[in-house]
Protein backbone atom coordinates (compact mmCIF):
# COMPACT_ATOMS: atom_id res chain seq x y z
CA UNK A 1 0.00 0.00 0.00
CA UNK A 2 1.34 3.45 -0.89
CA UNK A 3 2.75 5.72 1.79
CA UNK A 4 0.71 8.90 1.70
CA UNK A 5 1.84 12.14 3.31
CA UNK A 6 -0.67 13.56 5.76
CA UNK A 7 0.46 17.12 5.06
CA UNK A 8 -0.10 19.27 2.01
CA UNK A 9 -2.94 18.98 -0.53
CA UNK A 10 -6.08 17.11 0.40
CA UNK A 11 -6.56 13.47 -0.62
CA UNK A 12 -9.28 14.61 -3.03
CA UNK A 13 -6.87 16.99 -4.76
CA UNK A 14 -4.17 14.33 -4.98
CA UNK A 15 -6.63 11.88 -6.47
CA UNK A 16 -7.86 14.41 -9.01
CA UNK A 17 -4.32 15.25 -10.08
CA UNK A 18 -3.40 11.59 -10.39
CA UNK A 19 -6.47 10.85 -12.50
CA UNK A 20 -5.58 13.76 -14.76
CA UNK A 21 -2.02 12.49 -15.11
CA UNK A 22 -3.33 9.13 -16.32
CA UNK A 23 -5.72 10.71 -18.81
CA UNK A 24 -3.05 13.06 -20.14
CA UNK A 25 -0.48 10.26 -20.38
CA UNK A 26 -2.86 8.31 -22.60
CA UNK A 27 -3.54 11.35 -24.76
CA UNK A 28 0.22 11.73 -25.20
CA UNK A 29 0.69 8.07 -26.13
CA UNK A 30 1.25 8.21 -29.88
CA UNK A 31 0.29 4.59 -30.55
CA UNK A 32 -3.09 5.09 -28.90
CA UNK A 33 -3.60 8.49 -30.52
CA UNK A 34 -3.08 7.00 -33.97
CA UNK A 35 -5.58 4.24 -33.16
CA UNK A 36 -8.16 6.80 -32.00
CA UNK A 37 -7.65 9.16 -34.93
CA UNK A 38 -8.10 6.31 -37.39
CA UNK A 39 -11.08 4.84 -35.54
CA UNK A 40 -9.43 1.45 -35.12
CA UNK A 41 -11.73 0.94 -32.17
CA UNK A 42 -14.82 1.98 -34.10
CA UNK A 43 -16.73 5.27 -33.98
CA UNK A 44 -16.43 5.39 -30.18
CA UNK A 45 -12.61 5.12 -30.20
CA UNK A 46 -12.21 8.37 -28.28
CA UNK A 47 -14.61 7.17 -25.59
CA UNK A 48 -12.63 3.93 -25.34
CA UNK A 49 -9.48 5.92 -24.60
CA UNK A 50 -11.27 7.76 -21.79
CA UNK A 51 -12.62 4.45 -20.52
CA UNK A 52 -9.09 3.02 -20.53
CA UNK A 53 -7.95 5.93 -18.36
CA UNK A 54 -10.60 4.96 -15.84
CA UNK A 55 -9.48 1.33 -15.95
CA UNK A 56 -5.87 2.33 -15.21
CA UNK A 57 -6.92 4.61 -12.36
CA UNK A 58 -9.00 1.80 -10.89
CA UNK A 59 -5.88 -0.38 -10.63
CA UNK A 60 -4.73 1.88 -7.80
CA UNK A 61 -6.37 2.46 -4.43
CA UNK A 62 -7.89 5.94 -4.20
CA UNK A 63 -5.95 8.47 -2.15
CA UNK A 64 -9.25 9.33 -0.48
CA UNK A 65 -9.71 5.70 0.58
CA UNK A 66 -6.08 5.47 1.69
CA UNK A 67 -6.54 8.53 3.90
CA UNK A 68 -9.67 7.01 5.42
CA UNK A 69 -7.83 3.75 6.01
CA UNK A 70 -5.01 5.60 7.74
CA UNK A 71 -7.52 7.05 10.17
CA UNK A 72 -9.08 3.63 10.66
CA UNK A 73 -5.66 2.15 11.37
CA UNK A 74 -5.30 4.28 14.50
CA UNK A 75 -4.67 2.10 17.60
CA UNK A 76 -8.07 3.01 19.01
CA UNK A 77 -9.86 1.40 16.09
CA UNK A 78 -10.37 -2.35 16.47
CA UNK A 79 -11.63 -2.83 12.92
CA UNK A 80 -8.64 -1.24 11.22
CA UNK A 81 -7.39 -4.42 9.58
CA UNK A 82 -10.77 -5.42 8.21
CA UNK A 83 -11.22 -2.00 6.58
CA UNK A 84 -7.75 -1.84 5.06
CA UNK A 85 -8.15 -5.28 3.50
CA UNK A 86 -10.81 -3.90 1.18
CA UNK A 87 -8.31 -1.64 -0.57
CA UNK A 88 -6.48 -2.96 -3.66
CA UNK A 89 -2.72 -3.28 -3.51
CA UNK A 90 -0.57 -0.81 -5.38
CA UNK A 91 0.14 -2.27 -8.84
CA UNK A 92 3.62 -2.42 -10.30
CA UNK A 93 4.58 -0.93 -13.66
CA UNK A 94 4.27 -4.31 -15.37
CA UNK A 95 0.60 -4.48 -14.32
CA UNK A 96 -0.06 -1.15 -16.00
CA UNK A 97 1.85 -2.20 -19.12
CA UNK A 98 -0.13 -5.42 -19.39
CA UNK A 99 -3.42 -3.57 -19.11
CA UNK A 100 -2.41 -1.05 -21.77
CA UNK A 101 -1.37 -3.77 -24.20
CA UNK A 102 -4.45 -5.89 -23.54
CA UNK A 103 -6.89 -3.03 -24.14
CA UNK A 104 -5.03 -1.95 -27.26
CA UNK A 105 -5.40 -5.48 -28.63
CA UNK A 106 -8.97 -6.13 -27.48
CA UNK A 107 -10.50 -2.73 -28.20
CA UNK A 108 -8.37 -1.36 -31.05
CA UNK A 109 -7.07 -4.60 -32.62
CA UNK A 110 -3.57 -3.15 -32.43
CA UNK A 111 -0.35 -4.90 -31.43
CA UNK A 112 2.07 -2.42 -29.84
CA UNK A 113 5.61 -3.64 -30.48
CA UNK A 114 7.64 -0.46 -29.94
CA UNK A 115 7.81 -0.78 -26.13
CA UNK A 116 6.05 2.58 -25.81
CA UNK A 117 3.64 1.10 -23.28
CA UNK A 118 6.57 0.79 -20.85
CA UNK A 119 7.26 4.51 -21.12
CA UNK A 120 3.60 5.34 -20.51
CA UNK A 121 3.43 3.00 -17.53
CA UNK A 122 6.63 4.41 -16.06
CA UNK A 123 5.29 7.95 -16.41
CA UNK A 124 2.06 6.98 -14.65
CA UNK A 125 3.97 5.32 -11.80
CA UNK A 126 6.13 8.42 -11.32
CA UNK A 127 3.04 10.64 -11.24
CA UNK A 128 1.50 8.29 -8.70
CA UNK A 129 4.54 8.52 -6.42
CA UNK A 130 4.63 12.30 -6.65
CA UNK A 131 0.91 12.74 -6.07
CA UNK A 132 1.17 10.53 -2.98
CA UNK A 133 3.36 13.17 -1.32
CA UNK A 134 1.43 16.13 -2.71
CA UNK A 135 3.92 16.95 -5.46
CA UNK A 136 2.29 17.75 -8.82
CA UNK A 137 5.38 18.91 -10.73
CA UNK A 138 5.34 16.09 -13.27
CA UNK A 139 1.57 16.34 -13.69
CA UNK A 140 1.88 20.03 -14.55
CA UNK A 141 4.69 19.28 -17.00
CA UNK A 142 2.55 16.68 -18.75
CA UNK A 143 -0.42 19.03 -18.82
CA UNK A 144 1.67 21.78 -20.42
CA UNK A 145 3.03 19.31 -22.97
CA UNK A 146 -0.47 18.10 -23.79
CA UNK A 147 -1.69 21.67 -24.32
CA UNK A 148 1.18 22.26 -26.76
CA UNK A 149 0.17 19.25 -28.87
CA UNK A 150 -3.59 19.56 -28.35
CA UNK A 151 -5.51 19.21 -31.60
CA UNK A 152 -2.50 18.19 -33.68
CA UNK A 153 -2.70 15.00 -35.67
CA UNK A 154 -0.14 12.21 -35.68
CA UNK A 155 0.85 10.67 -38.99
CA UNK A 156 2.86 7.51 -39.53
CA UNK A 157 6.22 8.01 -41.20
CA UNK A 158 7.66 5.77 -43.89
CA UNK A 159 8.78 2.34 -42.68
CA UNK A 160 12.38 3.14 -43.62
CA UNK A 161 12.50 5.70 -40.81
CA UNK A 162 13.47 3.31 -38.03
CA UNK A 163 14.26 5.94 -35.42
CA UNK A 164 10.88 7.68 -35.46
CA UNK A 165 7.73 6.08 -36.83
CA UNK A 166 5.30 8.82 -35.84
CA UNK A 167 5.27 12.58 -35.68
CA UNK A 168 2.98 15.51 -34.98
CA UNK A 169 1.46 17.43 -37.88
CA UNK A 170 1.76 21.18 -37.66
CA UNK A 171 -1.92 21.77 -38.29
CA UNK A 172 -4.55 21.80 -35.57
CA UNK A 173 -8.19 20.80 -35.77
CA UNK A 174 -9.06 22.34 -32.40
CA UNK A 175 -7.90 25.89 -33.02
CA UNK A 176 -10.34 28.69 -32.42
CA UNK A 177 -11.77 30.58 -35.40
CA UNK A 178 -9.27 33.39 -34.91
CA UNK A 179 -6.40 30.88 -35.06
CA UNK A 180 -5.51 31.16 -31.39
CA UNK A 181 -5.42 28.33 -28.87
CA UNK A 182 -5.74 28.58 -25.14
CA UNK A 183 -2.37 27.75 -23.55
CA UNK A 184 -3.28 28.31 -19.91
CA UNK A 185 -2.27 25.36 -17.78
CA UNK A 186 -5.52 24.66 -15.97
CA UNK A 187 -7.36 21.58 -14.76
CA UNK A 188 -10.34 22.58 -16.88
CA UNK A 189 -8.22 22.21 -20.01
CA UNK A 190 -7.14 18.66 -19.22
CA UNK A 191 -8.75 15.68 -20.95
CA UNK A 192 -11.83 14.31 -19.30
CA UNK A 193 -11.70 11.07 -17.36
CA UNK A 194 -14.62 8.70 -17.63
CA UNK A 195 -15.48 7.03 -14.29
CA UNK A 196 -14.86 3.31 -14.23
CA UNK A 197 -18.08 1.44 -14.83
CA UNK A 198 -18.68 -2.03 -16.23
CA UNK A 199 -18.00 -1.63 -19.93
CA UNK A 200 -20.99 -2.29 -22.13
CA UNK A 201 -19.99 -4.36 -25.10
CA UNK A 202 -22.14 -5.05 -28.18
CA UNK A 203 -24.44 -8.03 -27.76
CA UNK A 204 -22.97 -11.12 -29.44
CA UNK A 205 -24.60 -12.21 -32.65
CA UNK A 206 -25.75 -15.84 -32.45
CA UNK A 207 -26.15 -17.97 -35.56
CA UNK A 208 -28.89 -20.52 -36.13
CA UNK A 209 -26.80 -23.28 -34.53
CA UNK A 210 -26.42 -21.34 -31.30
CA UNK A 211 -22.79 -20.30 -31.80
CA UNK A 212 -21.52 -16.76 -31.42
CA UNK A 213 -20.48 -15.23 -34.72
CA UNK A 214 -16.99 -13.79 -34.79
CA UNK A 215 -16.62 -10.54 -36.66
CA UNK A 216 -13.49 -8.44 -36.90
CA UNK A 217 -13.26 -4.84 -37.88
CA UNK A 218 -11.34 -4.12 -41.08
CA UNK A 219 -8.94 -1.26 -41.43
Amino acid sequence: MASVSVEGPSPETRQQQFEQSVAISLHLWQSLTIAVQNNWGGPDSSDKRDWLAGVIVDLFPSFVDLAAAAVANAPSQNNAKSQSKNLPDEPIAEDVEETLLQVMFDEFEANVDDQSEAEVADRIMKCRAQCAVGNFTLVEELRARWLETKGKKIVAQAAADEDQDTDWESGSDDEDDDGERNTDVDMNDAPALVPVVPKTKPQPEIDEDGFEKVSRKKR
